[in-house]
């Protein structure tokens, strides 16, 4: 009978066809010998040569020269769950909330400005925290209304090279690297959205906030678009053109509620809350 032992030294002696160079035959059947004890590293057994020179710790104590590692997939994994995690130890204690939505182009002249600021100093005065992305424009509108009347301003910022970072009137702020991770707080903390005027940032939040509602993976959230001229051609092509392509159904367009009425805004972003 044939040990392992040689068995491995026959193998490192395979001619290119696969015989052993001294003429003799590796057995068809393992022997019965018992198994050479392997290295375990987790739940992975290695024997052999497949037997590491080096441990885990030891890669975790060496000094890395090279950082590129930190751009890696596996690391990024890490900075994504670490967000989830912050955001929710952030937020989970904030009670009830409603989010407003809006360009960060908007200024301060504008009356849609001084909309946010009005409709946000209501929702605020009623107890219900105001979350907003952070920024400026209808953002900061939003955050400013509810931080006059002493209310919870939630400011959720996201890294951009052309924004300047929260605004000056929140009280509760957090900055995000991820989009998906910010709007999931987003959507998980709030019970109520009001879109005001905006532009792609803006359309992508309210449609990823409707998208959810429509296949039924949040409960059913109302949603206000204050401005009836600013989305009147929104809603005359959803209504039209895809509606009559068959890509939404005629009860899709029931999601959202379209107003100028700064207090029925209010009481439909806020219709969860009250029962």
């Amino acid at each position: 009978m044939i040990g392992e032992d040689a068995n491995e030294k026959k193998l490192m002696n395979l001619d290119a066809t696969g015989q052993t160079l001294d003429g003799s035959v590796l057995p068809d059947a393992p022997s019965d010998e018992p198994s050479v004890e392997g290295y375990q590293r987790g739940p992975v057994i290695m024997r052999g040569p497949m037997i590491p020179h080096s441990t885990t710790t030891s890669h975790l104590l060496e000094h890395e020269e090279d950082t590129e590692w930190l751009h890696m997939d596996p690391w990024r994994v890490l900075r994504i769950q670490a967000e989830f995690v912050d955001g929710f130890g952030a937020l989970a204690e904030l009670g009830p909330a409603v989010t407003c939505f809006g360009s960060a182009r908007t200024p301060r002249t504008d009356p849609m400005y001084h909309a946010a600021v009005r409709v946000a100093r209501k929702i605020a005065s009623q107890g219900v925290a105001v979350i907003t992305g952070g920024g400026p424009g209808i953002m900061e509108a939003a955050n400013f209304g509810a931080s006059q009347v002493g209310g919870k301003s939630v400011g959720l910022g996201i890294e951009l090279p052309h924004e300047q970072g929260i605004n000056r009137y929140v009280n509760l702020g957090m900055n995000f690297r991820y989009f998906f991770v910010r709007k999931t707080m987003f959507v998980k903390y709030s019970s109520g959205a009001i879109v005001f005027p905006g532009g792609f940032g803006t359309l992508d939040e309210a449609f990823e906030l409707l998208t959810l509602v429509q296949t039924h993976k949040v409960a059913k959230t109302p949603v206000v678009l204050f401005g009836t001229e600013y989305w009147r051609g929104l809603l005359q092509w959803l209504e039209g053109t895809v509606m009559e392509s068959g890509n939404i159904s005629r009860l899709d367009p029931e999601l959202v509620v379209v107003t100028d009425d700064e207090d029925e805004a209010v009481r439909v972003a806020m219709s969860n809350l009250i029962g």
